[in-house]
This record gives structure tokens, sequence and C-alpha cells, in this order.
């Protein structure tokens, strides 16, 4: 029998049977729809941070300068919200992802800030990374007793802790001292301290070698009455020498401020007029009565009155007395200065000299 009479041959591949066709078509599926997630994953991811980018640069809502105070021991969660519920930022995830993202978690600082009008998320983040919080202003004027200092402290705001420490007279150096919120009064108070100490060994440390003055403590003492007999500063160093010719005479400094300190138990005001009776009260502050200095300073002085005493103008008057204008007149001889008292007396309507 020849080839061609034999059966038929079929050269195609039989096909698969049905149940191999079916898996690799859901495989293919499947692959394709992990794709598809993935494109949108990566497309949602972009979007994502193209938002969180624009939400981190752009102006935030913020419509007028506000201050907003950040406790201590708050995470970023807490500090993101705050700031959200205060109205200057918008998206607190935004913050907080930042934050993390660029490891500043623990770098936020605690304290009082001001945060401008429009201020973005990154610039918030920036400011409490740096730390830039508001400062304070907390001013003590020359001639204040420690007392009234102490009053100035313990309503400052800002400021906390009660204060523990009890300084004495004129240990406390006028000033404009600069604070945070949450800083401590007993650690003003150290300040305050360190600067008069030296304050007044700077001014010691300068002085006119001549001075009957033994210490810097005496000069501190003359400084206080200097500072509460006068506020005008081209008068400090002239009453300063009025006050050390009487010294270096034996002559009592007859001073009215150091007769109100005695009478007024430290506070430094009595809230009235010095009577004649009161010019012969026999307290150790009363320089009617005794000579030489008083057994401490009146008041805290600055750092023009310490100069002031430690380098006096060269004088040969003794006495000055209110001249009506703020200012003082000044006499070499008694005789001189009674005129100017009756003067004064004359513009006041009642009886009072230095």
């Amino acid at each position: 029998m020849s080839a061609a009479d034999g059966p038929d041959h079929d050269s195609r591949v039989p096909a698969p049977p049905d149940g191999a066709r079916k898996p690799r078509s859901l495989v293919a599926r499947l692959m394709r729809m992990v794709a598809a997630l993935v494109l949108l994953g990566i497309a949602f991811g972009a979007a994502l941070a193209l938002w969180g980018y624009h939400g981190l640069d752009a102006p935030g809502p913020l419509a007028q300068p506000t201050t907003v105070v950040i406790p201590r021991g708050e995470g970023v969660e807490a500090i993101a919200n705050r700031l959200q519920r205060a109205g200057v930022i918008r998206h607190p995830i935004v913050m907080m992802v930042a934050v993390r993202l660029t490891d500043r978690a623990r770098g936020l600082k605690a304290g009082e800030y001001q945060f401008s009008a429009g201020i973005s998320t990154a610039e918030v983040i920036a400011l409490l990374f740096e730390g830039r919080t508001v400062i304070r202003r907390l001013t003590v004027a020359e001639g204040l007793t420690t007392a009234q200092v102490l009053q100035i402290l313990d309503g400052a705001e800002g400021l906390e802790g009660a204060l523990a420490a009890s300084p004495n007279e004129g240990e406390l150096l006028p000033e404009t001292y600069h604070y945070s919120y949450g800083d401590s009064r007993d650690e003003m108070l150290r300040r305050m301290r360190r600067a008069a100490v030296d304050a007044v060994n700077e001014a010691w440390s300068t002085r006119d070698r001549a001075l009957p003055l033994a210490n810097s403590r005496e000069a501190l003492v003359l400084a206080s009455i200097v500072e509460k007999e006068t506020s005008r500063e081209d008068e400090r160093a002239r009453i300063a020498g009025v006050f050390i010719n009487r010294l270096r005479l034996g002559m009592s400094l007859q001073s009215d401020p150091t007769v109100i300190y005695g009478l007024s138990a430290g506070t430094g005001t009595i809230g009235r007029a010095l009577t004649r009776e009161d010019l012969q009260a026999p307290h150790a502050y009363n320089t009617y009565v005794h000579k030489g200095l008083p057994p401490g300073p009146i008041c805290n002085p600055g750092r023009a009155a310490l100069q002031a005493v430690t380098r006096p103008q060269q004088t040969d008057e003794l006495y000055f007395v209110a001249d009506g204008t703020g200012g003082h007149a000044f006499a070499r001889t008694l005789a001189e200065h009674n005129r100017n008292v009756q003067r004064w007396r004359r513009l006041q309507g009642q009886g009072g000299s230095n």
C-alpha cells in the first residue's frame, strides 16, 4: 500500500484541554490588575506628595498675627492640633508628616511664639525648631525699693514660680531685662543681683581715690540717696559732690528720702509730706539726727547714680533745695541756702528743705 493510500496525517498541534487554558488567562488578568494598582498607587502617592508639598509652603490661614504658647512636653500631634485650633495652620497632618520626615520631632521647642499673618507650615516648623520665642521685657526703674521690685516681679506675666529668695535693699540693679515665657522668677532675681554686683564693682574700680568712703558698700548707700534726691542726669554728680563735701566736714547729710525710708519701714513712701516731727524721729535712717551714712541703702540705685558717687563733681557747695522746676538750687553758704529755702517755701506754700 502506498503512502498516498494510507490514513490522512494532520500536522496541527492538538489544542490543549480547556482546563489548561483558564489558569494562564487568570494569571494574566491578575498581573494586569496588580500593575494597574501599582500605577494607581504611584499616581495617588505623587498627588498626595504634591498636595503636601503645596500645603507645606503655601500661605497659611492666619489672618492677623497671633501668639500661641506651646507647653513643655507636648508631642508633634498635640502641637499641630493646637496650632490648627489657633488658626495658624490648616492641615495638622501636613505638619506632622513633614516634622517626622525631616527628623525634627524632638527638636520642636516649647515656649511662647508670635506667628505672623499668612505664615506657612514650613515657616511654623522652622520657628519652633529654632526656638525663636517671643522676647518679653521687664523694666525696673531706678530708685525703687526692693519691696517694690519684688511686687513687679511677682506680677510679671509669663514668669513662673514663687519667689523663694529675699534680697536686701540695694542688691538689685534697675534695668530692662529680657526673658521668655516660662522663665522662673527666682532666676530673674538672680540675674538682677548679679548685675547689681557687677555694676557696683565696676563703679568702685574707677572711683576717685580721694573719696571719704571706706568701701563699695558705702558707695552703694550714698548712691541710693543720690538716686532718690534727683532723677535729673545733669544733677547726679553735683548732688553727690555736695554729700561728699558734707561727709568730709563731718556734717549731717540731712536727706529727706532717708527719713522717709525709715518711717515707711522700707517701702519708700509714706503718702504725705514730711513734718518737723518726722525730721526729729530717732530711727537709724534719719540723717538729720545721725551724722554720716545711714546703716544701709534706701533704694536700688542705677548705674548713673553709682558712677556719680564714685566720680562726683568737684564743688565747694554744701546745700541744695528744690527750685520748683524739677531741679535744685545749690548754695555754698548757709545764708545763701536759707534764701533758696524761702524762695521754695513761697512757691510751695509750705515748709521743707534739704
